[in-house]
């Protein structure tokens, strides 16, 4: 009697585990992305002189955002931006850009809240070269920003094309390496559809690369940022921040920072 209780408490462990990988993969999107939240307007900004735009993907999709044109002898930076909400949540950085002179191309890519579509790493990939490939007829010296989710897009789109300079905020080596420490009893290495290979991209960038990291960021760990630019073969600068969060590099002084960096390096 106590081995059969003991072989149907086991096969029935075995039954949810399979049940689990079963919504793991066939909802892991779901549980990657978080593309909800407010469609910003430019009204409710303090953002002067920026346009709408709307840019064909090379697909036939569209993506929405804003671009604002640098001062004469500045650079524009093209963020992609991380993985909640929509890209407008970032005006703060945009006001910021605009008033030391930068130019700026911010948008969502599709199926965030202001680009309709549907999310995997292919859309996100053709989005993001298809901003920049658009920003690049209009704004030829262009800095390359990533944050988070961005970081992936942002490094893929510097082994591609020429730039200033690839700035990583919160960078992953990749998405599936984050995935496995998090849902270290699944098998994601398997499972997981969109898996970034931050780590793999970066090593065909040529242009000078500045990761930020915080020491208690909880949603991508700290040996990222360090791994990442231990791989670039052109490394300019790490700044690791005691005590910041995933989300408080920008509190914490990146501007400064990047603003720095991109003074020592040349167009």
């Amino acid at each position: 009697m106590f081995k059969r209780v003991l072989f149907s408490f086991g096969a029935l462990l075995v039954l949810l585990y399979a049940a689990a990988l079963g919504v793991l993969y066939f909802k892991q999107r779901d549980f990657q992305y978080e593309p909800i939240g407010e469609v910003w307007s430019l009204t409710d900004t303090a953002l002067s002189g920026v346009e709408a735009v709307a840019i064909p993907t090379a697909d036939s999709g569209v993506i929405n955002g804003w671009f604002k044109a640098p001062a004469p002898g500045q650079p524009t930076i093209v963020f992609y931006k991380g993985n909640a909400k929509s890209f407008g949540e970032e005006h703060e950085r945009f006001e910021r850009w605009t008033s030391e002179g930068y130019g700026f191309l911010g948008f969502d890519y599709r199926g965030f809240p202001a680009s309709p579509g549907q999310i995997s790493q292919e859309t996100i990939l053709a989005d993001a070269l298809s901003a920049f490939d658009w920003l690049s007829a209009r704004s030829p010296d262009i800095v390359i920003w990533g944050r988070s989710l961005g970081s992936g897009p942002a490094t893929y789109v510097a082994s591609q094309r020429v730039s200033r300079a690839l700035i990583l905020e919160t960078p992953y080596t990749s998405t599936v390496d984050v995935a496995a420490e998090r849902y270290w009893y699944m098998p994601v290495g398997l499972l997981m559809h969109d898996q970034f290979p931050l780590k793999q991209w970066i090593l065909d960038v040529d242009e000078p690369v500045f990761v930020g990291h915080g020491t208690e960021d909880r949603t991508i760990a700290v040996h990222h940022g360090q791994a990442v630019y231990a791989m670039a073969p052109n490394p300019g600068a790490l700044w690791i921040e005691p005590g910041a969060g995933h989300s408080d590099l920008w509190k914490a002084g990146i501007g400064n920072r990047v603003n720095a960096f991109l003074a020592q390096v040349a167009p």
